[in-house]
């Protein structure tokens, strides 16, 4: 019995894959971005419970050890849930909000647009740009992302929104547009505000929406760049991320902290065919969000290697 339900999950995989390899999915024909809300759309928290023995699979023991309260892990092909805590518990997001920033940017601005940091932009003052530095909208996107920086997503929110509150207007729309029922965003960095936060869920939504866009997937895997300037000077900008240097398969995606938020990390990897994302939140420390997401991930193969969904074979 157990063999039969297992082989018609792989049926239902196999048929999803084929499916959305163009302009379909499910039988029926999509446009690319009614496609895109149909992948984020999948999640199924019944299927791999069913059929796999999870606390089974090499890695499970150490999930108790972990000192983050929230997660969410999926396999990206079925929507799979591999693994969850708490993942729809409202919480703070600290700078895995500039991802939504991002997004925005990307769809909503012109790269070759110019950008100062003015003053009414300039308030944190804990970052990397400083006032009167210019750059380009893409190259300031560019280090908004790799070095997460506070003033720069002020930057931006101001040139595509007008104002900031018109910009967090829109990061509401989108967050509505993509199911994000559970998050609400109060400002374009996620510095400490109480009415800015979601859930380890919407944030999986958001991480799997962003990484579709081409552009924002380059920007989040790349590990280290020179960042012009307009008047010439450079700024090298190493990501954050360190899991891109560490991780084995990882694409990106952001981190975050806050006293409120703990720390934090949007990931996703990709191992022989297998694509997760996990979000995890209110890890002990900055290097503990990075060892804590490794061990999700790593039990995330497993599970997927073990049972032979999307890519493995058999064991």
């Amino acid at each position: 019995m157990k063999k039969t339900v297992i082989y018609g999950l792989l049926l239902i995989v196999a048929t999803i894959v084929s499916c959305t390899s163009g302009d379909s999915f499910g039988g029926r024909m999509l446009s690319p971005e009614q496609e895109r809300l149909a992948r984020i759309n999948m999640i199924d928290s019944t299927s791999l419970s069913e059929v796999v023995n999870l606390d089974s699979i090499d890695g499970f023991e150490q999930l108790s050890s972990l000192t983050a309260d929230v997660w969410m892990l999926i396999d990206d092909s079925t929507g799979c849930i591999i693994s969850e805590k708490n993942a729809d518990e409202q919480r703070q997001m600290a700078s895995i909000t500039k991802m939504m920033t991002c997004l925005l940017a990307l769809e909503n601005g012109q790269m070759n647009d110019t950008i100062e940091i003015t003053q009414d932009v300039y308030i944190a003052k804990d970052s990397r740009v400083k006032l009167g530095d210019k750059y380009t909208m893409r190259h300031l996107i560019d280090e908004m992302m790799l070095l997460s920086d506070n003033d720069a997503a002020y930057a931006l929110a101001k040139h595509i929104g007008g104002d900031t509150l018109k910009f967090c207007d829109m990061m509401n729309e989108k967050a509505a547009y993509l199911g994000m029922t559970h998050t609400h965003f109060a400002n374009p960095n996620g510095m400490p505000n109480l009415n800015n936060y979601s859930t380890a869920s919407d944030l999986v939504r958001l991480s799997r929406y962003c990484m579709r866009d081409s552009l924002f997937a380059a920007i989040v895997g790349t590990v280290e760049k020179d960042v012009p300037l307009l008047d010439g000077r450079h700024m090298p900008c190493r990501n954050t991320n360190a899991l891109l240097k560490t991780y084995e398969g990882c694409l990106g995606i952001k981190t975050g902290f806050t006293r409120l938020a703990g720390n934090c990390l949007a990931s996703a990897a990709t191992r022989n065919g297998t694509t997760l994302y996990l979000v995890l939140l209110n890890s002990r420390s900055m290097s503990s969000r990075f060892t804590e997401s490794a061990i999700l991930l790593d039990y995330g193969f497993n599970v997927m290697k073990t049972y032979g969904l999307r890519g493995y074979s058999q064991p």
